[in-house]
């Protein structure tokens, strides 16, 4: 999965508009993410791992939130011919066309239907696993309990629920900590001030991180009674949640 280097905020600008996930930042996603989210590779070899373990056949696998496909990617390489489908989801029609580029790289016996579309409104059924990479801390947070709440209803017995998010923390000097370590992995991965701050306005407002807690309570609340964080670098974690 070619892509660009991402220089999005390398210049100033006068306004900063809120994060989107349109053509410019789907040509420098695979950079993007590499050089921000610390741990990526390793939760994305991890997918597919789980997916090995959990994916049973004649069952659906549901990537929410696909972006370029990396997920899918992992898990269909992973799962063999066990006669299941893959539902990959995003709501941004460049992802979706990049993610079909990147699909078609690849050959395999296992469909992969790609959905533009809301991922709240998506339905969920005869799933053995799904995947939440990234994505719900982008939902309005009165969103979360009901897609949360869908998952665990459309799950089978024994499917997994796997939520990769970016954490908040309560106690203030650990929050700062994290973040300060965060930091240090951007400029260590060439981000300048200058692009970091930029990103972090645009992000303000569209980006709104849980504490561990509340993930916690919230898939508690709507059924799972196995739950446990499997991955966590600075700021950013891994949930597996069992029904």
């Amino acid at each position: 999965m070619n892509s660009s280097q991402d220089t999005i905020y390398a210049q100033a600008c006068e306004n900063i508009s809120d994060f989107q996930f349109d053509e410019k930042v789907a040509g420098v996603f695979n950079d993007m993410i590499r050089r921000s989210v610390p741990g990526y590779g390793q939760i994305i070899q991890t997918l597919g791992e789980l997916a090995h373990k959990y994916v049973t056949p004649k069952s659906h696998v549901y990537d929410l939130g696909c972006s370029l496909g990396a997920a899918t990617l992992s898990i269909r390489r992973n799962i063999g011919s066990r006669n299941c489908t893959i539902i990959a989801v995003d709501n941004s029609q460049s992802m979706i066309e990049r993610c079909q580029e990147n699909l078609g790289a690849y050959v395999s016996d296992t469909p992969v239907d790609l959905v533009c579309g809301d991922i709240r409104d998506i339905k969920i059924e005869n799933a053995s696993m799904v995947v939440l990479n990234f994505t719900m801390q982008f939902l309005a947070p009165n969103d979360r309990d009901a897609l949360v709440n869908k998952i665990y209803k459309g799950l089978k017995p024994g499917g997994i629920l796997v939520l990769s998010e970016k954490l908040n923390f309560e106690d203030s000097s650990i929050q700062g900590l994290l973040d300060d370590l965060h930091l240090d992995f951007k400029r260590a991965n060439g981000y300048s001030e200058l692009e970091i701050s930029q990103k972090r306005s645009s992000l303000e407002h569209v980006m709104k991180p849980d504490t561990l807690l509340q993930h916690e309570m919230r898939l508690k609340t709507q059924g799972f009674t196995h739950f446990n964080l499997w991955f966590q670098c600075f700021n950013f974690a891994s949930m597996v949640a069992i029904k």
